[in-house]
């Protein structure tokens, strides 16, 4: 497997067709996989705000009291309201924000981000990923290049571990993962729960590629990696009746 960043992307601006930024800039890409990172997705779509856009509401001055920022003070009652308007549910309310974004994602702070936004406060998410995701793979189609899946990508943390690292928000023309279920393994025992998250580890090795900051590489091709034979799955975000984690967040509240 061979990941290639796509070099010289210019600065993203409201509007800007990435599959035609891409393709002008990117050579051989008929059945790669490539990763695109929210934030450059975000741009295009006009994905940027400012603190003033959001009147604050009781419930967000409660919640600000109650966490601090990076640099120790008290969290901008503007920036969580923004976090509240851009989720389905906050899990937990302190010491951070952990929320469910509205197309299923749990991040912290709906993965609003205040880095590399230029003339802005904000850069939020993409509404629905999956569906940009389908719009870059068809703009590349259009263009010549056919067979090419597309995976929208953030950083994030996980539980019990420090650090972030690349994660799918969403994709297109690929399942999500491959189910292992029925095969063997080498001593021929069956495998029984074994669903590998085949977007969330490209999305993962792309990062090593596109880095932190300011490295500006955004897009990532990956060539010779190959779905295989195997049942796939669009199944990424569990539902709430799977997911022991959140039942147990649900059943516990943070008290001032």
């Amino acid at each position: 497997m061979e990941l290639t960043p796509v070099t010289d992307l210019p600065e993203v601006r409201p509007g800007d067709d990435l599959a035609e930024l891409i393709a002008d800039r990117a050579d051989d890409l008929e059945g790669t996989v490539l990763t695109v990172a929210s934030t450059v997705v975000s741009k295009a779509e006009g994905r940027t705000a400012d603190l003033e856009e959001y009147p604050v509401s009781a419930r967000a001055e409660e919640i600000a009291a109650h966490i601090e920022d990076v640099a120790g003070e008290e969290k901008d009652p503007r920036f969580a309201q923004a976090v509240l308007e851009e989720s389905t549910e906050l899990l937990v309310e302190a010491p951070f924000l952990l929320t469910e974004t509205r197309f299923g994602h749990i991040t912290v702070n709906a993965g609003i981000d205040r880095s590399n936004v230029p003339e802005h406060d904000l850069l939020l998410l993409p509404k629905r990923p999956s569906e940009s995701a389908e719009r870059i793979r068809q703009g590349l189609e259009d263009r010549g290049h056919e067979d090419v899946s597309v995976i929208v990508t953030d950083t994030s943390g996980r539980p019990f571990r420090h650090g972030q690292r690349g994660v799918a928000l969403g994709w297109a023309g690929m399942p999500a993962s491959r189910d292992w279920r029925g095969e063997r393994d080498r001593d021929g025992r069956e495998l029984g729960v074994t669903v590998q998250s085949v977007v969330d580890e490209l999305a993962a090795a792309a990062n090593l590629v596109t880095g932190e900051g300011a490295d500006g590489n955004p897009a990532v091709v990956v060539r010779d990696w190959e779905f295989g034979d195997l049942e796939g799955s669009d199944e990424l975000y569990r539902s709430v009746e799977d997911d022991l984690v959140r039942q147990a967040l649900r059943e516990w509240r943070f008290e001032p």
